[in-house]
């Protein structure tokens, strides 16, 4: 089981401005903050963006992304229209990844620092109705 992870920033602010609404998307909310890091999850940290304690620029890591289960679809949908109408470029838009499962439902974003992050489901279902 994984505890957290974390992913680097050159640029708090900017990344808490493309984060917030995405997390908030799947349940998340602003745990702790600081002028060096943003913590997300719902009771826990579970996800974090730090700027390297060595000093050096955060990059993004080759062949490395992070997925953040959504409820349903339209969720998908929607994390995957927020990340790019907040500084975010895509990576493979909403839809079904037949080469995972038949039933994978998912949208890849880079973040504005070049991480790779993905919204994913396996339901069927399109949305909750909210």
């Amino acid at each position: 089981m994984i505890h957290h992870v974390s992913v680097g920033t050159n640029d708090v602010p900017r990344a808490r401005a493309f984060y917030d609404p995405l997390m908030a998307l799947i349940g998340f909310r602003v745990l702790k903050s600081s002028d060096r890091a943003v913590h997300y999850g719902a009771s826990d940290i579970v996800f974090s963006l730090e700027t390297p304690l060595n000093g050096e620029p955060a990059s993004a890591g080759n062949g490395v992304h992070i997925a953040f289960q959504a409820p349903d679809r339209e969720t998908v949908r929607r994390f995957h229209s927020a990340a790019l109408a907040n500084g975010g470029r895509d990576e493979g838009a909403p839809g079904i990844r037949e080469q995972y499962n038949a039933n994978y439902y998912g949208a890849f974003v880079r973040d504005p620092d070049g991480n790779k992050i993905e919204a994913v489901t396996y339901t069927a279902r399109e949305s909750f109705g909210l």
